[in-house]
Order: C-alpha cells, then sequence, then structure tokens
C-alpha cells in the first residue's frame, strides 16, 4: 500500500492540505482508499452503516436518507459485510450484493464499499477501531437499526463498539420497544443523546447514543428472501 511522497503531496495539493501533519494524514488516508475506501476529509462527519445487504432494498436506502438528515452526514459509508458471525448461513456472493447495493442506493455523499473484506476484519468492534486509527481526523458515527439494538450484546466485544464512537439508532416500526428495553440500552441509559439534538450526535463523545423514530418501511431482507425475490445465491 506504500505511496511516494510525490503522489501524497500531489493529492494534498488537490485536497487543499499543506501542513506536514494533515500530508501525513492524507499518506495513511491514501492506503485506505486503495483498499476501496472513499475519500473524506478531516472533520468531516460520516455515518457507517453496516450488514450483509442480502439483498439492499427500499429500507436501508430510508434509514439512509433519515440518518444523513438528521445527524447532519457529510458521507454515510455501506460496510457490506463478508458474512454475519451471528447466522449459520452465509450471505449472497460480495460482487452480487455489491452490484445490488449500488444498483439501489444513488446518492453523491453514499458510498458502497467493502472495506471489513480488504480490511480483513471480522467482526463491527475491529473494524471500526482500524478505522479510527487509519482516520483519526475523521468523526464516525456508527448506525444502525432498532433490532440490532436489541441484541447488541450478543456481539463480539459489545461495549467497545459503545465506546469507539456516537451511535445513531434508526427505529424500525417492530423493534421500537424490544430496542428501548435491551440490555445495552439499560446499561447506556443516562448516554442516551434525546432525537431533538439528534445533529449533535456528531461532537458528543462516547459512550453516547441516540434513537429516532423515523418513518420507515417495514421491510426486510429475510422477507425478501423468503419470498423468492432475491437470487443472489444462484448467480
Amino acid at each position: 500500500m506504500a505511496l511516494s511522497p510525490d503522489r501524497v503531496k500531489h493529492h494534498a495539493r488537490w485536497i487543499g492540505w499543506t501542513d506536514p501533519l494533515t500530508i501525513r494524514l492524507v499518506f495513511d488516508h491514501l492506503a485506505y482508499v486503495k483498499l476501496g475506501a472513499p475519500l473524506s476529509r478531516p472533520g468531516q462527519v460520516i455515518g457507517l452503516l453496516g450488514g450483509s445487504f442480502d439483498p439492499a432494498h427500499a429500507g436501508h436506502v430510508q434509514i439512509t436518507l433519515e440518518a444523513l438528515k438528521q445527524f447532519r452526514l457529510d458521507q454515510l459509508w455501506w460496510l457490506v459485510s463478508p458474512g454475519n458471525p451471528l447466522k449459520s448461513v452465509g450471505p449472497a456472493p460480495m460482487p452480487k450484493r455489491l452490484e445490488q447495493a449500488r444498483a439501489i442506493m444513488g446518492h453523491p455523499q453514499v458510498h458502497i464499499t467493502d472495506l471489513e473484506a480488504q480490511l480483513g476484519t471480522r467482526y463491527t468492534a475491529q473494524t471500526l477501531a482500524a478505522l479510527r486509527q487509519a482516520l483519526p481526523g475523521v468523526r464516525f458515527i456508527w448506525l444502525m437499526g432498532a433490532d440490532n439494538l436489541a441484541q447488541l450484546h450478543y456481539w463480539q466485544d459489545w461495549r467497545n463498539i459503545v465506546a469507539a464512537m456516537p451511535i445513531g439508532v434508526l427505529a424500525r416500526p417492530e423493534h421500537r420497544i424490544s430496542a428501548r428495553m435491551s440490555k445495552a440500552a439499560r446499561i447506556y441509559r443516562t448516554a442516551r443523546l434525546p432525537a431533538r439534538r439528534a445533529a449533535l450526535l456528531a461532537a458528543s463523545a462516547p459512550p453516547c447514543w441516540c434513537f429516532l423514530n423515523v418513518p420507515m418501511s417495514s421491510l426486510s431482507s429475510t422477507e425478501i428472501r423468503s419470498q423468492g425475490d432475491w437470487t443472489g445465491l444462484s448467480t
């Protein structure tokens, strides 16, 4: 992943950065760009939405657009994962899922990535730690649906996720109550930011989370697969 100093300086000038420290950050960042990470600037607020996206659907698009607006994000990255450690059956092939995700989510601030596969990280906590180390000037927000908050305490090193960055929870209609009563929500109840202050989430030190009730589709990837509307495994 090594980049020549001249190449780094060229990119730094193009972005508008000149001081030595920032140029070094650019060097590290461009190494991540080679892995498929979108270009970003220090100080930007970037939301991270992980999942298998098997397949991506209108519900994902809806929560993405809501997150961009409510949390005042500069960018939002979909982290299409190689697989879910909590599921026994693997997802459709990565190229198929990436292709379908890019077809359904067309927005200039949203980037579809396979960063977890490129980084070789298996768990969310590992992925977030790697991104924070590589891009220390970026203000990340981890995004999840309320269904994931309800089962967060089953995730590997889940407390490290809460400690790594602010968390934005977008409530799916059928999971709102279970999410609010979840183990994670109860343990970190005093760290909850009111929904009316959602725009301040990125500037809040973790642990901090914000629960948003937003109009959403109840559509799920599981439902689409069960209806036979997703043929990713057979292509």
